[in-house]
């Protein structure tokens, strides 16, 4: 049996500390809040409930795995899991709007054919398509094995099968989500809602690789789900599974230093001296605090993919109290599209000192007696840190919420700012930065570091470690460095 240290209290961390626990490891998890869930929050006020990170799931499957392999109860007898139709409605500045059914690639066909004009459909179903191809050239290294060693295989070669595009003289091919909806789908507006899938982590589309497909893809083959009460119920679940398997946790506990011996990981020190021995180490934190943990580089030269300097965007959220319930009929998520998609991409790239332009919002409904509106949008690195850009940006959101949602001022109780820093906060990324799942493709800067680590002993996991940002990414995180501990080197990943 040997003793684990995890830092942090993340839903990646929590998922390698129960399959650790499982396989008979001494597991203590040290987290410097006084709770657990990392970005799966919840903030209460006057009977009013909000998820303030993740308000949907997508691939369940990860956490049903995580049930099943450690213990008895399934995730459905732990949590209300819900497949929320329409998977999404999306209102365009021009006035259309489509509702997306979820999971079926015939019904989203037509409702595109029908909301946006014959052909619309059949262009984003054709789309589908080579996004499953590419799905299936990347799934098992991206998400189910460690990162290679010769990561650089999937850093080069682009996974996605586009189109040839004839132009004049020349003959070209989509390398990014913008110009897969320039030169394949041809509709902007079928190019905005292709867009808001890299937009919801930040990315540009204009250098997201065309691989990001697959995040839509993701949602279309698997559904998009919800969790009664909120998704915090599901990081409630997933910390009683620790509990019942005997992981202990230690809450606020701010772990200062992982200690060595002989050249390999020994143990944290945590804020005020205390240390605790350990024969491996997991962190379930950002880069950058992990960083600060050790004395030594973690990552040989070359092998960090990512500019460990750049700052990626964060959320600004308002959580709505609304009077009475929302209305028959209405969509849990509601995307908001801007009128100037370009400015917006321009502006997430390089804010200078303008002034905001409206953002992609995102708007989630759950279904309750009063309504619980969440409103978000991502923003740049340091954005919205004085009051001014903060109204500024409360008022751009407002905006869009009352295309998403009738009579919006009216049934207005109050709001509540969450503003990228209360996050950062809560999770210690700084500034709140958002990371984005890992993808193919563009040269190795959108893939993250490896599960492993230089120091012998020590393990990176959740959103911030391969294979990515999201629920199901870094769930599938805890599972990777849960194999690697349990089975060493030589562990390939699930069969």
């Amino acid at each position: 049996m040997a003793r684990i240290a995890v830092i942090g209290a993340g839903m990646g961390a929590m998922a390698a500390a129960a399959r650790l626990a499982v396989a008979g490891h001494r597991v203590v998890v040290y987290e410097r809040t006084e709770t657990y869930g990392g970005a799966v929050r919840r903030f209460e006020r006057e009977g009013f409930r909000f998820d303030t990170g993740p308000g949907l799931l997508t691939l369940p499957a990860v956490y049903r795995d995580l049930f099943v392999k450690t213990g008895k109860e399934p995730l459905e007898e732990c949590v209300g899991l819900v497949q929320v139709d329409p998977s999404s409605r999306h209102v365009f500045a021009d006035g259309s709007a489509v509702s997306l059914p979820n999971a079926s690639r015939a019904g989203v066909v037509a409702a595109l054919d029908e909301a946006l004009g014959a052909g619309a459909g059949e262009r984003w179903g054709a789309f589908l398509v080579r996004a499953r191809e590419a799905w299936d050239r990347t799934r098992r290294p991206l998400l189910e094995e460690p990162l290679w060693p010769n990561w650089r295989v999937l850093a080069e070669k682009e996974p996605y099968p586009a189109v040839p595009h004839k132009r004049l003289l020349r003959t070209r091919r989509a390398g990014t989500l913008a110009e897969i909806g320039a030169f394949e789908l041809r509709d902007e507006r079928l190019t905005a809602l292709l867009a808001s899938h890299a937009l919801a982590y930040g990315l540009d589309p204009r250098t997201t690789p065309a691989s990001a497909a697959v995040l839509a893809y993701m949602e279309h083959a698997f559904g998009t789900w919800y969790v009664r009460g909120g998704l915090r119920e599901l990081a409630r679940a997933v910390y009683e599974r620790c509990l019942a398997r005997r992981v202990e946790f230690v809450f606020g506990a701010e772990v200062t230093r992982i200690t060595e011996q002989d050249g390999r990981a020994a143990g944290v020190e945590l804020a005020g001296g205390t240390a605790a021995e350990a024969d491996h180490v997991v962190a379930g934190v950002h880069p950058a605090r992990l960083r600060a943990l050790t004395d030594r580089p973690l990552d040989g030269e070359g092998e960090v993919r990512a500019d460990p300097e750049a700052a990626p965007p964060a959320r600004f959220t308002l959580l709505l109290a609304l009077r009475g319930a929302r209305e028959p009929g209405a969509a849990h998520r509601t995307v908001v599209h801007p009128a100037d998609p370009g400015a917006e991409w321009g502006f997430l790239a390089s804010p200078g000192g303008a002034e905001p332009p409206a953002p992609t919002v995102t708007v989630l409904r759950p279904d309750d007696a009063h309504e619980s509106a969440v409103l978000s949008a991502v923003v740049p690195a340091g954005a919205a840190r004085d009051e001014q850009a903060a109204r500024r940006y409360t008022d751009l959101l407002l905006a869009a919420g009352e295309r998403a949602i009738p009579g919006l001022r009216e049934r207005l109780l109050w709001h509540e700012v969450r503003a990228p820093g209360d996050a950062g906060a809560e999770t210690g990324a700084p500034g709140g930065s958002v990371p984005a799942p890992a993808l193919a493709a563009g040269g190795g800067r959108f893939l993250h570091p490896a599960n492993t680590t230089r120091l012998p002993g020590l393990y990176r996991a959740g959103g911030w470690a391969h294979p990515g940002g999201g629920l199901a990414h870094a769930g599938m995180s805890g599972a990777l460095v849960a194999g690697l501990i349990v089975e060493g080197p030589r562990f390939r990943g699930s069969q």
